[in-house]
């Protein structure tokens, strides 16, 4: 069960703080670098820390008013001092930054392809849940906020917790201890208030990345279908909906909005608090004596150097609590294991002519609902059977079993006697080519879409593969020739030319076994001709398993099985079937009334009426 499926369950979950340390390997892989950027940044912040006391001591100087032309180089040293200092300090935090940019990139980059794998990887039951609009924006926001959580734990939290420290120990062996109470007083009511406040607003952070997800998710479905809102005339009830989801968000985000003035209006009320608090004690202590004006000018300094990165500290904290419901959100796709897997030491299919074999294979994809009963047959190698049915009967489920995007849930179904589950994935589809119902192709140049089959082809393989599948005309007419672009999903060409691009996919890996998936479907009598004849030649000498819907397509099979409910009712070639008058005689029946029909208008329209 998808633990995420549920947006309302996710928003009231709390974060897990163990994710930052699951982050440290990424830190082991450039260990040289973060040691470095370390010590870069303890010297930055000693150069900082250091420079309040810089100026205390220049205002001493100026403040005792002493003459003589050797007194002035006393100040105008401290001024240097002053200056160099400042600039050690940023130099060094540029010089951390650079050094460390690698790790937080890298890590980035290990993150996202590991999620990326991850998805790959998971059944297609997974996918087939999942909205991928908002899948991709999970991916996004989460590899963002990892590299946040690297950058600002080490680089803002470490350092904002030093530097209290060091202030707080100069300002005890400098000052009397009520500065150092005061301080520590003021950093612990911040502290506590922006953690119990941050906890309230994290609700809301999830809450409004849900619904960003929700309605990106609404808004790239309504995209991919265009066409399909166009033949309906609903852009005004797509965009209604999408206007209800982002009315969701809006919500959500003024929540957000406004939990986050909440927080900040605490924040500066602490902060001014405690400086009219300490200040006070300061201009106290100036008008009894009890230190100097440079010490005023430098507890000054230390407040202003201490409250800066303090307020910056409840900003990362906020950050950090907001990347961690993103990154979870990542690393929780990561900890849900893939359904479908290799065995341990699972060993690669080995195939000698590819005998299908289905062994009384039952298969639901819901418990209450069966969708195989029994299915027993065998492909003999080099053959071709088809499977016929009317729709839901589960003939491309069938496919699906045998490409192992699901599991049997009862018998077994095996390739030259090796059982399906016992060898790797990778064998197994390396070894069937599919040529499915509605080719989709990527957004890329038609000779990409081509080398596809086997990204590692020559050009004159994919040459030869586009003339078996009879494309070559096709694309010396085209203006660009194989650099053309298919568009998204492919929507620039004809539905015979994205099935002829299968075809020529199928040519290019050269497996042993096929599965043709209702491949000619949705074509018309003539594309569906052409398609044939490409199809009839690469299934030749291959073990091929048709999934059929019409059935004059599949009149030179070796054999056809009928399935009826999720079981085979009966089997044989075609005039065997023919002659026995049953189911599949039944459906060669409906199919030519139904051909017959379609012709009829045409007819009908030739005919004068009466006068």
């Amino acid at each position: 069960m998808n633990p995420y499926a549920d947006k309302d369950d996710f928003a009231s979950r709390k974060p897990d703080w163990r994710i930052i340390a699951s982050l440290w390997p990424y830190f082991l892989e450039f260990r040289g670098r973060v040691i470095l950027a370390a010590v870069c940044l303890v010297i930055a912040k000693l150069a900082t820390v250091a420079t309040p006391v810089a100026l205390k001591y220049i205002v001493d100087a100026l403040d005792q008013g002493r003459g003589g032309e050797a007194a002035l180089w006393v100040p105008v040293m401290l001024v240097v001092g002053y200056g160099l200092l400042r600039f050690s300090g940023t130099l060094f935090n540029e010089v951390r930054d650079a050094i460390f940019a690698r790790v937080a990139e890298r890590a980035m980059r290990r993150v996202s392809l590991k999620v990326f794998e991850h998805l790959h990887a998971r059944e297609l039951a997974f996918h087939l849940d999942r909205k991928t609009g908002g899948l991709a924006r999970d991916m996004e926001r989460g590899s963002t906020g990892i590299s946040f959580l690297l950058r600002f734990t080490l680089f803002n939290i470490v350092p904002t917790i030093l530097e209290i420290i060091l202030v707080a120990g100069i300002l005890l062996v400098a000052f009397r201890p009520a500065y150092v109470v005061a301080i520590v007083v003021a950093v612990l009511a911040y502290i506590i208030f922006s953690v119990k406040v941050t906890e309230w607003r994290t609700g809301f952070v999830r809450e409004s990345n849900a619904r960003d997800n929700e309605s990106n998710a609404r808004a790239l479905d309504s995209l991919l279908n265009y066409e399909t809102v166009k033949y309906f005339n609903n852009e005004a009830h797509e965009s209604k909906v999408y206007d209800e989801d982002l009315k969701a968000w809006e919500g959500a985000r003024l929540k957000n909005r406004l939990s986050l003035a909440t927080l900040n209006a605490g924040q500066a009320l602490i902060i001014g608090v405690a400086l009219i608090v300490i200040m006070g004690m300061a201009v106290s202590d100036v008008i009894s004596g009890a230190i100097t004006l440079g010490d005023f000018t430098m507890i000054n300094a230390y407040l202003i150097q201490l409250f800066i990165p303090l307020n910056a500290l409840g900003f990362v904290y906020r950050e950090i609590r907001q990347a961690l419901v993103n990154v979870e959100r990542l690393f929780g796709l990561l900890e849900q294991p893939p359904t479908i897997t290799d065995k341990p030491n699972a060993p690669e299919l080995a195939t000698d002519g590819a005998t299908v074999r289905f062994e009384h294979v039952g298969f639901a994809y819901r418990p209450d609902r069966p969708i195989l009963r029994d299915i027993d047959f065998t492909i003999p190698a080099g053959t071709k059977v088809a499977v016929v049915g009317a729709s839901g009967a589960g003939k491309s489920t069938l496919a699906r079993l045998l490409f192992r995007f699901f599991d049997v849930d009862s018998g077994g179904i095996a390739i030259d006697g090796q059982d399906i589950r016992d060898v790797t994935q990778d064998s197994l589809r390396r070894a069937i080519g599919v040529v499915p119902q509605d080719t989709v192709l990527f957004n890329d140049s038609l000779y990409n879409n081509l080398a596809y089959g086997r990204p590692e082809a020559t050009a004159e393989d994919v040459h030869h593969a586009a003339r078996l599948a009879h494309l070559d005309r096709f694309i010396e007419a085209l203006p660009e020739g194989y650099d053309t672009r298919v568009g998204e999903r492919g929507l620039k060409l004809s539905g015979g030319e994205k099935q002829r691009v299968a075809i020529a996919r199928v040519i290019l890996k050269n497996p042993p076994l096929l599965i043709l998936d209702e491949a000619t479907s949705s074509l018309d009598s003539l594309s569906e001709q052409a398609i044939l004849g490409a199809l009839n030649e690469v299934s030749r000498s291959r073990t091929t398993l048709v999934i059929a819907h019409r059935l004059s397509t599949i009149r030179d099979a070796d054999r056809i099985l009928v399935l009826d409910q999720g079981a085979i009712v009966e089997s044989g070639d075609h005039a065997s079937l023919l002659a026995r008058n049953g189911h599949y005689a039944a459906l060669w029946r409906q199919q030519h009334r139904d051909d017959a029909r379609q012709e009829s208008p045409i007819a009908d329209a030739r005919t004068p009426g009466p006068d």
